[in-house]
């Protein structure tokens, strides 16, 4: 039995009247001139600036050390995978984890566990063609139970907006409702450019008084070049570039900017604060070999990151990251050393 009224379902002074016609006539006047703009959908807040930040940065694969990724592909349609991955000299990654998928056209569900006990698992169900529900469980051990996550997520992709609603730890335990919760909705306003909000609400406990914030964002995209703002309430910046240079090489510029202070609570007065600024700006570079793919990038806090993709095979990768961060270790040589510099001191003839 189909859920969709017709209207020769309804009685007909609810459809026959000059109200009704009125707003039916404005309704197909608006989504006829909507689609005459030639809108498209813009994506989601949460990808606002993925082209620079998960694709060229190297944030999401950063850590020390190598890694090797074996996987094994038992099914296609629908598709059933399993993977091994072994990692060495890598600080905050486990030696070794095994994880397993499985994906059709409505579901898809993945789980990774790893040598020290840590389970995580994600679960994808698509209602229609444009609501999507998501789960992501984070397992700890007993020992590290306060790392354990859970969120939900819904997204509705619309022909020219996406709206979507998410959650980190809801829960009802303690008589009230208390975690995190981020609300965002993004609409195309040209062909190039979209605008959107981004509202949180979070209550850590229900002692303690509910927090809210408001995020604005901005993207303009064209074919081979990406910007994308977010300006947050509590005075933060976000300011992302990316660029297609060639048809192999990418490159990327991120500048978060922080302004705090100003006013200071003593007491139970008021006291005037100095601004206190913040920034960072981060470059970085995509270069994609045949077989291989190099990642760099460095920021204003000395810091110089390297990553080499290798893929040996189909089903086999070696991953290689370095990093550095020349301000601590000029820091430390000028603690540890302090004659360095005096001991090292070329002299050229002539005053050079």
């Amino acid at each position: 039995m189909s859920l969709i009224m017709d209207k020769t379902m309804l009685p007909s002074f609810v459809t026959e009247n000059p109200i009704t016609h009125a707003i039916s006539t404005l309704s197909e006047n608006f989504h006829e001139r909507r689609a005459t703009l030639g809108l498209t959908n813009p994506g989601t807040i949460e990808n606002i600036s993925r082209e620079a930040l998960k694709d060229v940065f190297l944030n999401n694969f950063l850590f020390s050390g190598m890694r090797a990724d074996l996987s094994k592909s038992f099914s296609m349609d629908p598709i059933f995978q399993t993977s091994h991955s072994f990692a060495m000299g890598a600080q905050g990654i486990p030696p070794y984890t095994f994880a397993a998928l499985f994906g059709n056209s409505k579901t898809f569900l993945q789980a990774n566990i790893d040598n020290e006990g840590q389970l995580s698992g994600r679960a994808n169900y698509r209602w229609t063609p444009a609501l999507v529900s998501k789960i992501n469980v984070q397992l700890a051990p007993p020992a590290m139970s306060s790392q354990s996550v859970f969120t939900m997520d819904t997204e509705y992709t619309g022909a020219d907006f996406s709206a979507g609603i998410k959650s980190f730890n809801p829960s009802l335990l303690e008589g009230t409702l208390t975690g995190i919760f981020i609300g965002s909705y993004l609409q195309s306003v040209t062909p190039n450019l979209s605008l959107g909000l981004e509202s949180v609400w979070q209550r850590q406990a229900a002692s303690v008084g509910p927090e809210t914030a408001l995020s604005y964002v901005a993207r303009y995209a064209t074919k081979d070049w990406v910007a994308s703002a977010q300006l947050q309430a509590q005075g933060a910046l976000q300011a992302t570039y990316w660029r297609r240079i060639a048809e192999r090489v990418e490159a990327g510029v991120d500048c978060q900017l922080t302004v705090a202070g100003g006013m200071a609570r003593s007491g139970g007065g008021m006291m005037g604060g100095s601004m206190r600024k913040e920034g960072v700006t981060t470059v970085g570079a995509k270069y994609e070999f045949r077989m291989s793919t190099f990642r760099a990038q460095v920021d204003t806090s000395g810091r110089l990151c390297c990553m080499l993709e290798k893929r040996i095979a189909p089903t086999v990768s070696l991953t290689f990251v370095g990093d550095v961060d020349h301000f601590k270790v000029c820091l430390l040589r000028s603690l540890w050393f302090p004659n360095y510099s005096r001991h090292h001191t070329h002299h050229y003839p002539g005053g050079l």
